[in-house]
């Protein structure tokens, strides 16, 4: 990702409960409501809303209402996503829940959840997945960029309810230091089993970023889920 040149007029504070209760979200593109759909874009680590508005300008669809809300310090959590859960509580807890009052928030303003697309990138990616995979519904797309599903190898996902023909977009290196591509496999299976149209796309030595195709397929996501 590159360093920050998006908006950044932080408006709203996030729900949920700590440690992440209370942390500013930052607001881009149209005013919430005013567009139809609403991106809520969760940042990496060590990174901030800035970082992931970087995207706003790239994507290009200023009908979109963008919510980028702040990790504490940076983190959502504070070890790999692929450590014991234990480890990175009370930050994953509070993480799913402060992306739920959000997604509340958003629908309260009259955006309904097929038009509200979960995207994250690198740790934020991880946390997008695992919040679709917590809270099932028909969202109007699910983009993880460099991540998957949270969990120790050997975790088993029982599927516990459904996405409803949600897209789902998975993009990762076959060589990401952060990211194994088995984990990106297992994501889109779960996804896939739960109803999610998936797609997923291993990018041969990309390293930690997120390349032009990865934009092209978000931006034709949005384009299906604007108003006509």
């Amino acid at each position: 990702m590159t360093h920050p040149t998006g908006p950044d007029g932080a408006t709203l504070t996030t729900g949920g409960t700590e440690p992440h209760a209370g942390q500013p979200v930052a607001l881009g593109g149209a005013p919430l409501g005013e567009g139809g759909a609403a991106m809520i874009m969760i940042h990496g680590r060590n990174a901030d809303p800035r970082n992931i508005l970087d995207l706003v300008p790239v994507l290009d669809r200023p009908e979109f209402t963008y919510l980028a809300p702040a990790a504490r310090g940076g983190a959502w959590y504070p070890q790999s996503f692929m450590a014991e859960r234990e480890a990175n509580q009370p930050g994953i807890a509070s993480s799913l829940s402060m992306i739920r009052a959000l997604v509340d928030e958003v629908v309260e303003a009259g955006v309904p959840r097929e038009r509200i697309i979960l995207l994250g990138f690198s740790q934020g990616a991880c946390l997008t997945s695992e919040f679709a995979y917590r809270h099932p519904a028909r969202y109007g797309g699910v983009v993880a960029y460099s991540g998957g599903l949270i969990g120790p190898p050997g975790t088993t996902w029982e599927i516990v309810g459904a996405l409803d023909g949600t897209p789902v977009f998975l993009g990762c290196s076959d060589r990401d230091p952060h990211i194994p591509e088995e984990r990106v496999h297992d994501t889109a299976r779960i996804f896939e089993e739960m109803g999610a149209q998936v797609t997923a796309r291993i990018y041969p030595g990309m390293g930690h970023l997120v390349n032009d195709d990865e934009i092209v397929f978000t931006r034709e996501l949005m384009d299906r889920v604007l108003p006509a």
